[in-house]
């Protein structure tokens, strides 16, 4: 008795959790185990956070650097009134980190958007094209690659100049090879599957294949990829910024922050405590996000079938 009323239980349960995973999309699919991972439900919370503070921060409290100073407050330690103390002419560092988020977004957002779209686009031609095209794309990107990241883009600011848009295009060319790569294995492993061939055997243009059936394949990396790489980005952007290549005093950026706090590690380390702090949740919130989304996005590296 007990084994027949349990039977229907038992068959039923995984026809509803089949019929369930059915009725979901692929992003739908991949939404529900990246917030069921510890690290992609981490990941998300403190990057949403940022990015709140980065949209809402110059809503809520405009700022202007040029004229926040104020010398009978200088080098203030952190207090109820100043909780992350005041630096050396007197500005408040926790309003000043605060606006450092919307910097780092913006340049980070700016030069994975870009070097995203480019790197992609010259990954997909060169796999599907092959060839000349291929061995020439393959040899630049080589030749950049040759050179570390970071003395590459101090490079390219020097010869460009210090200054906002120059760290964006120095960051966005550093990081083409890399996601140049991706998009090109990719492309390789796709390119002769059969409904690829079908396509081009009706007589689809190479546009029409490298849009409509190679390039939605390459979404889930190219999201990966760009989410990862925000947290190089932003230890780049500090980076220039400290060596005064980057954003100019008195912009609110990290990096600033930290090199202007140099001279007065020893009497007043929270100057430079504060923006690093904040350098290392963004970059470890996005690090976290991006586990979290190649997890789900890719259900064998997580041990879902």
């Amino acid at each position: 008795m007990s084994a027949t009323s349990a039977s229907p239980i038992a068959s039923g349960a995984p026809a509803e959790a089949l019929r369930t995973l059915e009725s979901r999309s692929m992003w739908q699919d991949a939404w529900h185990r990246l917030i069921r991972g510890s690290n992609g439900r981490i990941g998300l919370f403190v990057v949403t956070v940022i990015l709140l503070i980065a949209i809402f921060a110059p809503i809520v409290d405009p700022y202007d650097a040029s004229t926040d100073m104020n010398l009978s407050i200088a080098r203030q330690p952190p207090s109820l009134q100043h909780i992350f103390g005041t630096d050396r002419i007197g500005r408040d560092v926790f309003r000043r980190v605060i606006h450092g988020t919307t910097y780092s977004l913006v340049v980070a957002m700016a030069s994975i958007i870009v070097g995203s779209v480019l790197s992609t686009a010259v990954g997909m031609v060169a796999g599907y094209f092959g060839g000349l095209i291929d061995s020439v794309i393959l040899r630049v990107m080589e030749l950049m690659q040759a050179f570390p990241a970071i003395p590459l883009a101090i490079a390219i600011v020097a010869i460009l100049g210090p200054g906002l848009m120059s760290t964006v295009l120095a960051i966005t060319v550093v990081g083409i090879p890399g996601g140049m790569r991706v998009a090109r294995a990719v492309t390789l492993s796709l390119q002769n599957l059969e409904y690829v061939e079908s396509s081009r055997s009706l007589g689809a243009s190479s546009t029409h294949i490298l849009v409509r059936h190679i390039f939605p394949n390459l979404v889930s990396f190219v999201i990966v990829g760009a989410t990862l790489g925000v947290g190089g980005v932003i230890l780049t952007s500090a980076a220039l910024g400290f060596l005064g290549l980057g954003a100019q005093p008195p912009a609110p950026e990290w990096g600033v922050m930290i090199a202007d706090a140099v001279p007065f590690l020893r009497q007043s380390p929270y100057l430079a405590l504060f923006p690093g702090l904040a350098i290392m949740v963004t970059v470890i919130g996005f690090n976290l996000l991006g586990d979290g989304l190649r997890d789900a996005l890719d259900p064998t590296l997580s041990g879902v079938a």
